[in-house]
């Protein structure tokens, strides 16, 4: 962090309006060089701004923030300027060549935010989940996670942990004394029962966070000509499949991305399911049953040729409970025909029942919300690091016959998982991944 960094950190140019940003040790020099002297902290100051030989770069706005008050922990700056290509390329030609200054890198402004204790590593991903949020569902949980909020319950556990040590430990420091062994510590185990159950019910939570960060996966099933890519193109409001009469056209999986109801939705059209004496076409086949098990919800469509029996050909290991039967074509049968055997009665090609089928698709994504879940415990490793934590006072409570010693073990191992979600121990390793997903002047 001795170099001082910068950065374009809005949009592409052409646009109405440029910020490039500066953090580091020489933001000062920087700002003296460029616009003559230092403005008011955190005020927006109007001026003129020049390089090393006096020459007009642009007129704009300029913001100071003096570390460690500031996004990074660091002096920091903002020029706004205009956001034509060549005032921006000018300008970071300019910055480039003040001595001690060079271009940030991906993420780099939010790494020393970290490395400066402003952000957490909770924080850091919430920002990086808001940066890329598609959906408003994303967008909420992004911005809690980003505001603190499992960075204050991770604080919260970390605290009943330490409390639990500290009696472990004055039964160790105290052991001579016979009013003191067994007297404090004895009190913990309450406590340890309520923090892994507290956890658990954390966890079954992380499965509704992974759903919206990552998605709800729907796939489009059924035999051949059923109108799969017909829905699939109507759903997405564009044309992504091609559709033709002409059976086993869809060979592949073909998905879209959609934002349904502020949710992230998967959509996969899937090839025919039939028994294909084409190779290609069974390949095919065979993809698309694998798409069904990983999925969290299939829409089992048939059409005026297909009975709700039939239909459900090679996908008898999946739970009923996963499917939602799709009758298509319906603006090709009377009214009265099959309604009661089908879970959405539908016509892909005029429109009919589309509105319905995506309310139904969207019951079985709220279905997936546990009571209280929180969104923000929303990727792998934050599952991983509290099973861990889990496990390990299991291990405390069993270890209770076992001494001290072992339990004060276990819950440090307990302490330290916790402690690596927040970053606070051990995540040298996970930095370069995370801060990778961040954009340059981020």
């Amino acid at each position: 962090m001795s170099e001082t960094i910068f950065a374009l950190s809005s949009g592409r140019p052409p646009a109405g309006l440029a910020v490039l940003r500066v953090s580091g040790p020489r933001t000062r020099f920087v700002i003296e060089t460029i616009y003559g002297s230092l403005p008011k902290p955190r005020r927006a100051t109007l001026g003129s701004f020049r390089d090393m030989d006096g020459g007009l770069l642009d007129r704009g706005l300029l913001l100071f923030f003096p570390g460690p008050n500031s996004f990074t922990g660091e002096d920091c700056c903002e020029f706004h300027l205009h956001g034509g290509q060549a005032v921006v390329h000018r300008f970071l030609e300019v910055l480039s060549g003040i001595e001690g200054s060079r271009s940030a890198s991906a993420g780099e402004f939010t790494r020393r935010a970290f490395g400066n204790g402003k952000l957490d590593l909770t924080e850091v991903e919430g920002l990086a989940d808001l940066l890329a949020a598609e959906t408003e569902m994303q967008r909420q949980a992004a911005l809690e996670q980003a505001g603190g909020e499992f960075r204050k319950q991770c604080q919260a556990w970390m605290a009943q942990l330490t409390r639990a040590r500290a009696s472990i430990e004055a039964e160790l420091d105290f052991a001579d004394e016979e009013d003191i062994p067994g007297s404090v510590s004895d009190r913990i185990w309450p406590e340890l029962f309520s923090l892994r159950q507290e956890l658990n019910t954390f966890l079954t939570g992380t499965q509704w966070g992974e759903i919206v960060r990552d998605g709800f996966k729907v796939a489009i099933m059924g035999p051949p000509n059923a109108g799969k890519s017909t829905l699939l193109n109507a759903l997405a409001a564009r044309d992504v499949a091609i559709v033709s009469q002409e059976p086993g056209t869809t060979r592949d999986l073909i998905e879209v991305r959609l934002s349904l109801g502020g949710f992230l939705v998967l959509l996969t059209d899937t090839a025919g399911l039939r028994d294909a004496a084409d190779p290609i076409e069974a390949e095919g086949v065979r993809r698309s049953r694998i798409a069904a098990e990983a999925a969290d919800l299939v829409l089992l469509v048939s059409d005026e040729n297909e009975t709700p029996s039939g239909s459900i050909q090679g996908l008898e290991a999946l739970a009923p409970a996963k499917i939602l039967r799709v009758r298509n074509k319906c603006d090709l049968l009377p009214a009265e025909v099959g309604r009661d055997q089908y879970d959405a009665y539908i016509s892909a090609r005029s429109g009919e029942g589309l509105d319905r089928l995506v309310d139904r698709i969207l019951d079985e994504v709220r279905k997936q919300m546990p009571k209280g879940a929180f969104a923000g415990a929303n990727r792998v490793r934050h599952k991983e690091l509290l099973q861990t934590a889990v496990s390990r006072i299991d291990a405390a409570l069993e270890a209770k016959a076992n001494g001290p010693e072992i339990v004060g073990f276990e819950l440090r191992e307990a302490a330290r998982a916790i402690g690596q979600i927040t970053g606070q121990v051990g995540v040298e390793a996970l930095l370069g991944a995370i801060f990778s997903e961040f954009c340059v002047g981020k």
